[in-house]
Formats: structure tokens, C-alpha cells, sequence
């Protein structure tokens, strides 16, 4: 844009919406996530929405000057989904954070797309509900994200993901419109299922307004069993059996020995000295004692180290591992996180390949894995130089990823289970989808935002 026509998008927004930031802070600060991933360039500028009404005048404003749009809420995406750049105007929703219902007799929350996921639990929580998807991120992730990329979490081996607890939908549209998708009711089947075409979309389809979510009772009681392995291979063995003892934890998590050591050196803790590898699992409900005890049974198995938790305070503390991993990565450099999901009977055989993949390419992955449902997290770690391009991975450690993606698609899986494609795995979706349905998602898009402006260089 000429920078005459860059003004006078300026105005026609201040004019227009509540708030609009121009400050090369502002603008910065929308240009990263938590990926990693950095934009070319600064956008344009940055719109605070605080309302349905500044999204609609924002988009029909873009869709005048036909600017790219990007949405934004807490940026702790982890594809660079939305990391605005050069020409591009960012929509910040993270202003609007209201619950705007929760109904404990129909068991549903209506809120606006600022929320962040564990404000939404605990307000569940004073009425005896929750909020069953747990992204690990939950403290600091929002629900208008959580939506965009369908996000998983801890809990999804059994409450299932987001789209599970998504009823209905308000987005608007490119050109300004507002519709309103999906029911309040367990039931609907009436017209084509537009909220489950939304759910996931991240923001190249609209931009999600508010939510009306599905609530689950609060489980009367939560216990866990954690154990030690001396190897990976053991420790995916004992989760793969958990499965094919048909029993049913509430989470079941897998962490490597170099998680570990990260953990504990960011902690002081010496959960390393135990073994290889540990898996965490818990169940839920009335029958709590009961699915712990069996869990338990077949995780001794093969275990060097076994502690079970007898009351919440105890089993919380052996979660305390899983929640810190991620933090203790980001003290130890520049880092990539991957999403890769393999059906459950081949987690062992992908843990393993993972591991073969950081030691033929010489590079550091630490791998940890939503064990339960066969979602792993190899996380690429590298200590940066100021040679590297800003955004992007060193080349022995870029080789190492595609090698994982491929793996992924070769086991049978998938190159994302939870964070989405972003602009980081655009190169991935052709080869696990194939090319007519990367197609039909071009005439998607097209029919939905005939311009090309929202979310441009995401997804597809």
C-alpha cells in the first residue's frame, strides 16, 4: 500500500472501532507468537476489538482497502497462525473476555473469545462443571484460539478435544457479516454442520466472536499413578497397554529423559535419577480408586519407580512434571514444537524413530506425547547464533523435522493433531490430504472470503 493509502485505511478504522494501535510496539508484539515464528515486516496497525461491532466495521473497512487481516487472541500458538507481517491489519480479540452465561442446569458457558481456558474451568468449577478440554497452555491460552485450531490438551484421551464441546459459534464474516451457527441444545441437525467448519479453521474462514461450549459435571474425585521406565520404548509399551487393557484414564502422559533433565534444571527437582522415561496417568469420577488401581497394575509392569497419589493434593504434585515441561524448554534456547498424531499401537515405534531422527541428524529433540491418544510433541532445540534467520530452524534441525512430519504420514497419522497447520506445516497438508482435498478447501475459502484476506499464507 502506498503510504497515502495506508492513512487513510488508518482513519476509516479510527473512525470506525473502539481502539486502533499504531505504535511500533503494538505492531511488533503482533508479529510473533509463541512459535517462534517471525513475520516479515511489521502490519499495518492493530485493532483492540472490544465488541462484535469493531470486528464487523474492521472487516468491512478491510475488505474496502483490501487488506490482509489477521486474528489475533493470546498469541500462544504454536504454527505462527497468527503472526502478522508487512500489509497486514492484525484483529486482537483478546479485550473481549467476558463469560457472558453459564447455565448449570443446561450445562453451557456462552462467552466472548478473550476468555482464557482456565478462568472458563474454574467460574465451571463454582457451579460443580467444568471445562473439559486442558491444553497445557490453559492458563494463558483463550477460547478463540482454542476454537481456530481445535486445540487438544491433557484430558482428550477422554473428554475429547475442543470440538467436542463446541455447540455453536458466532463468526463474522469477511465482508462484516455476523451469522450465528450451531444450537444451545446436545441435539441439532438442521442445515449443514457449519460450526464443525469453523472449529479448526484458523481464522481463514471468519473470525470467531463468541462461543456457546458444552460443560461436563465436575469429577467427584481425581487420582493419579506416575511411573518410571529404563527406556522409551518400555514406557510406550505400558501406555499402548493401558489401551489394550480397555481401560480409560483421564489423561495419560509420556515424557522423555531429556524433558526430564530440562525439568529438572528448571525446577531443582530430580525426576531424571529415575529412569528414561515417565508416563503420568489419571481417571476421574466416581469409579476413580478403582480405574487408578488398575492403571497402575499394568504400568508397574515394566516400571523402575511407581508412586500413586492418594488424594487430590498428591496427585496434582505428580501432574507438576507434564505442566512444567514446556517451560523448561523455553529457559534452554531457541526451540520448534511438533504435532505430530500416530494411531496408539504405533506410539512406541514413533518414539523410537523420533529418537533414531535426533541422533542421525546430531540435533537435541526433546519428546513428550499425549500418550492416550497417540499425539506426540518432539520439541527441536537448538542454541541460536546471531546467523540465524529470524523464525526459522537451522538446517541439520530442519531436515530432523521433515524427517518427523514424514514419519508421521508414513505410520499412518497426522503432520498436526492439535496446533493447527499455521504458516509453519503449510508444506505438510498436500502430501498427508491430497491434492483434491486441498482443493475443495481452496473453493471453501473462496466461496466464504472471496477477496483472500483473512488469515492469507495460513492453513492452505
Amino acid at each position: 500500500m502506498t503510504m497515502e493509502s495506508q492513512l487513510s485505511l488508518v482513519d476509516d478504522l479510527a473512525a470506525n472501532v473502539s481502539e486502533v494501535a499504531t505504535d511500533e510496539l503494538s505492531r511488533l508484539a503482533a508479529s510473533t507468537d509463541r512459535s517462534g515464528s517471525v513475520a516479515d515486516g511489521l502490519p499495518l496497525a492493530v485493532v483492540r476489538a472490544h465488541g462484535i461491532e469493531d470486528v464487523q466495521a474492521a472487516m468491512r473497512i478491510a475488505s474496502a482497502h483490501r487488506v490482509p487481516v489477521v486474528p489475533r487472541g493470546a498469541g500462544t500458538g504454536l504454527a505462527g497462525g497468527a503472526v502478522a507481517g508487512t500489509g497486514h491489519l492484525v484483529v486482537d480479540l483478546s479485550a473481549m473476555d467476558r463469560i457472558l452465561e453459564l447455565d448449570p442446569v443446561d450445562e453451557i458457558a456462552v462467552v466472548e473469545p478473550g476468555v482464557l481456558t482456565a478462568r472458563l474451568d474454574a467460574a465451571a468449577a463454582e457451579v460443580g462443571l467444568r471445562y473439559a478440554p486442558d491444553p497445557a497452555s490453559a492458563a494463558i491460552c483463550s477460547i478463540g484460539g482454542n476454537v481456530a485450531t481445535n486445540a487438544g490438551g491433557l484430558r482428550c484421551v477422554k473428554y475429547g478435544v475442543t470440538r467436542e464441546a463446541v455447540l455453536g459459534l458466532d463468526v463474522v464474516l469477511a465482508d462484516g457479516t455476523l451469522i450465528h451457527t450451531g444450537r444451545r441444545t446436545m441435539k441439532g441437525v438442521a442445515g449443514l454442520d457449519l460450526t464443525a467448519l469453523f472449529v479448526g479453521s484458523e481464522g481463514t474462514l471468519g473470525i470467531v466472536v463468541g462461543a456457546t461450549l458444552r460443560l461436563k459435571p465436575r469429577p467427584v474425585s481425581t487420582l493419579t499413578a506416575s511411573a518410571a521406565y529404563a527406556s522409551v520404548a518400555a514406557a510406550a509399551r505400558a501406555c499402548a497397554e493401558i489401551s489394550a487393557a480397555r481401560r480409560l484414564p483421564s489423561m495419560l502422559e509420556f515424557i522423555d529423559r531429556r524433558c526430564l533433565e530440562a525439568i529438572d534444571r528448571f525446577a531443582g527437582t530430580s525426576y531424571a535419577s529415575r529412569g528414561e522415561a515417565l508416563v503420568i496417568a489419571q481417571a476421574d469420577g466416581s469409579a476413580a480408586e478403582t480405574e487408578i488401581e488398575a492403571i497402575a497394575a499394568v504400568l508397574g509392569k515394566e516400571a523402575t519407580w511407581i508412586e500413586q497419589g492418594v488424594d487430590e493434593e498428591s496427585s496434582e504434585r505428580l501432574v507438576e512434571a507434564r505442566r512444567q515441561v514446556l517451560p523448561a524448554i523455553e529457559t534452554e534456547g531457541a526451540f520448534f514444537i511438533e504435532d505430530i498424531c500416530v494411531p496408539r499401537s504405533r506410539l512406541a515405534e514413533a518414539v523410537e524413530r523420533v529418537s533414531e531422527i535426533a541422533d542421525r541428524h546430531g540435533v537435541r529433540i526433546y519428546t513428550l506425547a499425549h500418550a492416550g491418544d497417540g499425539n506426540l510433541h518432539p520439541v527441536i532445540g537448538w542454541d541460536p547464533s546471531p546467523d540465524d534467520v529470524p523464525g526459522a530452524m537451522p538446517p541439520a534441525e530442519t531436515a530432523a523435522g521433515d524427517e518427523i512430519f514424514a514419519l508421521a504420514i508414513e505410520l499412518g497419522g497426522t503432520t498436526t493433531g492439535e496446533h493447527g497447520i499455521g504458516r509453519l506445516k503449510r508444506t505438510w497438508l498436500e502430501p498427508e490430504i491430497g491434492a483434491g482435498s486441498v482443493d475443495v478447501q481452496h473453493r471453501i475459502k473462496a466461496a466464504l472470503d472471496p477477496l483472500g484476506i483473512l488469515n492469507p499464507g495460513v492453513g492452505f
